[in-house]
């Protein structure tokens, strides 16, 4: 315990990196996922912008890439994060692989629930005379946001436990911290403190995307 007390300015020194961790992999993997989503949604037979070549081509590449255990995936990028001048540890490698495993899984969830929007609504705008571009990128994610709200918070909720075994790589973070200062030194209240703050920020971004798929459902 006293070894806790002792690292408490190292605790909130991983988790603050945590949080830069998480943030920087969900916008960059979240900006890339929505658009491979968008994609994968506008190009599929019977959609927006019907193209057998592109949509074939971009469903092999995400299945490609989602199933890997994200432990292997690290392994994996490794020598392509160093072709692009990352080191193969730490945060930035971290935030590397993070973004490559978020945005294939972020792109199927945005396909997903782009899917559940009624064709009623679709051809409705069209008869309107909304433009394909316009009822892609504004209607069908509008008429799906509370599920995409839901969708991108369980992605951060993968984030964050992403970051965790990111730490075995010496990647930064909670997972660094419980595995150098707690596991590797047989020091369970160190390892029991870095899971209570994980914890601690899962609820809390659970808690926040729940209540605003609700308030976006109310409206």
């Amino acid at each position: 315990m006293d070894r806790l007390i002792d690292l408490l300015p190292d605790l909130w020194e991983a988790t603050a990196e945590t949080l830069y961790i998480v943030s920087f992999s969900l916008v960059l993997g979240g900006i890339a996922g929505l658009l491979i989503g968008l994609a994968l949604y506008a190009t599929r037979a019977g959609s927006l912008f019907p193209n057998r070549f592109v949509f074939g081509f971009l469903n092999v590449l995400v299945n490609f890439f989602r199933p890997i255990p994200f432990v292997i995936l690290l392994a994996a990028v490794q020598p392509l994060a160093r072709s692009v001048n990352i080191r193969g540890i730490g945060p930035e490698f971290g935030i590397f692989a993070i973004t490559i495993a978020s945005m294939f899984a972020i792109s199927r969830i945005v396909e997903q629930n782009l899917l559940t929007v009624k064709p009623g609504v679709i051809e409705a705008a069209r008869a309107a005379g909304a433009s394909r571009s316009r009822v892609l990128f504004r209607l069908v994610p509008r008429e799906a946001l509370a599920p995409l709200v839901l969708g991108y918070t369980f992605i951060v909720v993968a984030l964050v436990d992403m970051t965790a075994i990111a730490g075995a790589v010496a990647a930064g973070g909670l997972g660094e911290f419980a595995i150098v200062y707690g596991f590797k030194q047989f020091n369970p209240w160190v390892t029991w403190a870095a899971v209570l703050i994980i914890i601690v920020i899962v609820q809390l971004v659970q808690f926040f995307g729940n209540g605003l798929a609700r308030r976006i459902l109310r409206r």
